[in-house]
């Protein structure tokens, strides 16, 4: 049996989606359980940020996340394949009447993604104070708690309509199958064969 940690909401059902096309029938979680067992296949319902912790210590061979959430925790997992589900930007935010001043000696960025903030202001050789927010990240600025924001953005309506515009974009992120190394070996065929039958799909429906 595989084991695939999925991250909960729109992503989740994607990816189910895309097991309903490869093996027919019907993938889905109930409600509100966090284990689906169908066939060779056992799906985990987690929060996005735990899917990388889940692979790297074994208790999910294999999992779907965004590339933003690998680029942050960076915990040494197998980065299969590109899903393209799930697409969006991680980008620095400003007001919309402030310029990113780069000579500042240290600019105060309000985040949850404190590694790619620290790592990416590190290659411009500019000093960063990241502060640690979880939520509601848009308000930083707004109330002179920080500089800018790094956050993720797909449409760019939450800046907008909070005042803010986009700076500077990091990094594009996207769905990425991701494994665990012990697993890729130990169940290197079912995994292969899961990966091409993934693969197929992706690429019939870019």
């Amino acid at each position: 049996m595989l084991t695939i940690a999925l991250p909960k909401g729109r992503i989740a059902e994607e990816t189910l989606d895309i097991f309903a096309e490869i093996f027919g029938g019907e993938f889905a979680f109930d409600s509100r359980k966090l284990i689906l067992d169908i066939g060779e296949f056992r799906f985990l319902n987690v929060r996005s940020q735990d899917v990388p912790t889940y692979v790297r210590y074994g208790a999910a061979d294999l999992g779907v996340v965004g590339l933003d959430v690998i680029a942050e925790q960076d915990l040494g997992v197998m980065d299969l394949l590109d899903m393209k589900l799930g697409r969006c930007k991680v980008a620095i935010g400003i007001k919309n009447e402030d310029a990113l001043d780069w000579s500042k000696p240290d600019i105060k960025v309000a985040t949850k993604m404190v590694n790619i903030t620290k790592n990416y202001f590190a290659q411009k050789a500019v000093g960063v104070k990241v502060i640690k927010l979880y939520g509601s990240i848009e308000l930083a600025p707004l109330v002179g708690l920080a500089d800018a924001i790094v956050d993720i953005v797909e449409s760019g309506n939450t800046m907008r309509e909070n005042g803010l515009k986009v700076a500077e974009e990091i990094m594009d992120s996207s769905a990425h199958l991701i494994a665990n190394t012990n697993s890729y070996y130990s169940k290197k065929e079912e995994i292969l064969s899961l990966y091409e039958k993934i693969s197929t799909v992706v690429r019939n429906r870019a």
